[in-house]
């Protein structure tokens, strides 16, 4: 049995979650293409259901750690869209003041932990935060996100030991794009069914339709609930699609246009949308207003960002050691 029911207010709440991923990251392009936003910016359009699927079986308590393609997560965890687009333009009013950019965010209050742009870095930190609470005695779960290339890290195969030997409270989640930057996961492994890693493990895995909230949700709700029992960790390969390149700065001529539209025929913002009025779940009129509620937080979070103040040059002293006398140069 679903710990977690999916009824009208899941897909209500799916749609809006969905919707506002995919604008904000609209507008992120667009913003990057003028300039306003700099460095390496990675987008998540066309793999919002792997995110809006896995919150809404989450609990108040229950983390998230991910890769650098980490807008919509924040997002989706509560962290405000202004905090977000300021934290990209590098301003002090960013969810990490400025100082980590589109591949580097994190909110503590919000429970999520990053945004890492080390490939599979973040893959023994979510087994850590796991650990953390189980040795507090918390029932709380940590959703460690991956993409497919990352899975080929050496890290990956210790920290899958470990998770399974403490029986830590952990989802891994692979993001299976297709591709790793402009590699498609048939050239760079044998065994394209990447679930199976969790098999060597004796860890509980599955391949998920990472297209359909609906999929991701009842998928993320078991292994979230075994977890929480204290029966360790899942993997779960969320097979999914980005419709932009790896980065802003990828033309992604490595796929073909035919490829791109068959996946953007599964598109999971109109699966929502489709969904709430084919069950007379809300009309036209509540989906426009969504839409035009939508348009003005992302217009408010870049006017948020475009007015607000740069970092001070003494923050670059901050933030950098827990002791905050530590002996080191400032000249």
């Amino acid at each position: 049995m679903s710990a977690v029911e999916i009824n009208k207010d899941t897909w209500l709440k799916w749609f809006e979650s969905m919707l506002l991923m995919r604008k904000f990251e609209e507008k992120t392009g667009q913003l990057y293409g003028q300039q306003k936003i700099r460095g390496f910016c990675h987008l998540y359009i066309g793999q919002e259901a792997v995110v809006a699927g896995a919150i809404s079986a989450m609990q108040k308590g229950d983390s998230m750690i991910t890769t650098y393609r980490d807008h919509a997560h924040a997002l989706a965890l509560g962290v405000s869209a202004d905090s977000i687009m300021a934290e990209m333009y590098g301003k002090a009013t960013g969810c990490s003041k400025g100082k980590g950019g589109s591949m580097h965010m994190f909110s503590k209050e919000h429970n999520f932990y990053g945004g890492h742009a080390i490939v599979g870095g973040q893959i023994p930190l979510g087994a850590g935060v796991a650990f953390a609470e189980k040795y507090k005695g918390t029932d709380n779960v940590n959703i460690c996100y991956m993409g497919d290339g990352a899975v080929r890290q050496g890290a990956l195969n210790e920290t899958f030991n470990m998770a399974m030997l403490w029986k830590l409270p952990v989802v891994f989640v692979c993001e299976n794009n297709g591709y790793a930057m402009g590699t498609s996961v048939q050239r760079t492994t044998n065994m394209t069914d990447i679930y199976k890693i969790g098999l060597g493990f004796d860890m509980p895995c599955a391949p998920v339709d990472g297209m359909d909230p609906v999929a991701v949700h009842n998928a993320m709700d078991e292994a979230i609930q075994r977890a929480r029992k204290g029966e360790g960790p899942t993997f779960l390969e969320m097979r999914t699609y980005r419709y932009r390149g790896h980065s802003m700065s990828d033309p992604a001529k490595y796929r073909t246009k035919e490829e791109l539209e068959d996946y953007k025929a599964k598109d999971p913002v109109e699966l929502a949308r489709e969904t709430i009025l084919k069950e007379k779940y809300a009309d036209q009129a509540w989906i426009e207003e969504v839409e035009a509620k939508v348009k003005a937080t992302v217009d408010q979070a870049v006017k948020f960002a475009e007015e607000s103040p740069w970092p001070d040059a003494s923050e670059l002293y901050k933030d950098v050691y827990m002791q905050t006398d530590y002996p080191y140069v400032m000249d």
